[in-house]
Order: structure tokens, then sequence, then C-alpha cells
């Protein structure tokens, strides 16, 4: 789920090992828009503490915008957006699921499921290769295959906020 597309796969291969190097992870890689305009959009975020200041943004989109202007992956002109993942950040790999369990997620299938593609709850981890989820609407938890997830993130709360309100913190006085 880091990359959708063949576009946004070739452009994640060519941008990893510059994001490696600063020290960053690559957690999404997105191609938005039309012909005219499109936004090649790269979320991603510091291995050590899973944060991404301005600093960051800016060394790693000087860095991929050499490496993508080589590899030259999107036909045409477009705009490069680099950004932190966010409080709202997308779940794009399994660990995701365990990192921020406790917390409440969106997730939508690939396909339906009693009726329904889109779900919300408590994520409660992982077990096997199932996203275990305390849906909100209902009294048990369920378990959705990871392969049937096209797309999760988390959804605002004030235990998000507080998390994010000590992180800022800590970077402050570092």
């Amino acid at each position: 789920m880091r990359a959708k597309t063949t576009i946004e796969q070739k452009v994640l291969t060519a941008i990893e090992p510059s994001a490696t190097q600063l020290g960053l992870v690559i957690v999404r890689v997105r191609l938005f828009g039309r012909e005219k305009r499109k936004i090649l959009q790269i979320m991603a975020e510091r291995a050590s503490d899973h944060q991404m200041g301005i600093k960051d943004c800016t060394s790693l989109s000087r860095a991929i915008s050499a490496v993508i202007d080589v590899e030259d992956p999107i036909d045409g002109a477009f705009e490069l957006e680099v950004s932190s993942p966010g409080l709202e950040r997308p779940l794009t790999v399994r660990a995701d699921f365990e990192r921020w369990q406790g917390h409440t997620a969106k997730l939508e299938l690939d396909r339906l499921v009693e009726g329904r593609r889109r779900f919300k709850g408590v994520l409660a981890g992982l077990e096997d290769d199932n996203v275990v989820i305390d849906l909100e609407d209902e009294r048990e938890s369920a378990l959705m295959p990871y392969s049937w997830i096209s797309d999760a993130h988390l959804v605002m709360s004030d235990a998000l906020l507080k998390l994010n309100k000590t992180v800022d913190t800590k970077e402050t006085k570092t």
C-alpha cells in the first residue's frame, strides 16, 4: 500500500535509497491529478523516531528531485510534494497496525464484506495475516485479511493529539 500503481512503485524503488541515506523511511508515494496538473506526493518519516521536520522534508525533496529527474518515471510535468504522514497518517505496512494498536482507524477493503467496504474501529494488532479491529458499531473484534485492505489511516483523537504534543515538546527541548 506504500505505492499502488506501477508508476508509484517505480518512483518508490528509485527514491528509497536516497531516503535511507538520510535516515528516512518512505511511508507512501501517490501520484494525483491529470494531464495538466500532476502532484507527486511523498510522505516520509525519520526511521529513528517516526517524526519528520521541515529540514527533513527539504533534504529529502532535494535528494529525490535529482533521482526523479534522472529516472524520469512520470510523463510530463508534475509538482513534487514532500511531507510528514501527519496525525491521520496512512497505515501502509503490516507493522503500522501493531504500532498504532489502541488507536482508532478507518479501513477500506478491495471487496465487500457483509455488504460494505469501509470499517472504523480501534486497532487491536495483527493475528497471522489479519488485522484485528474492534469495530465501533459491533461488540466483537473483526479479522480483516491484510491483503484485502486497499486503504487505511488513523482517525484524529485526543490520544493522538496528546501523543503528538509530547513528541513536539521533546523535539523543542533537544
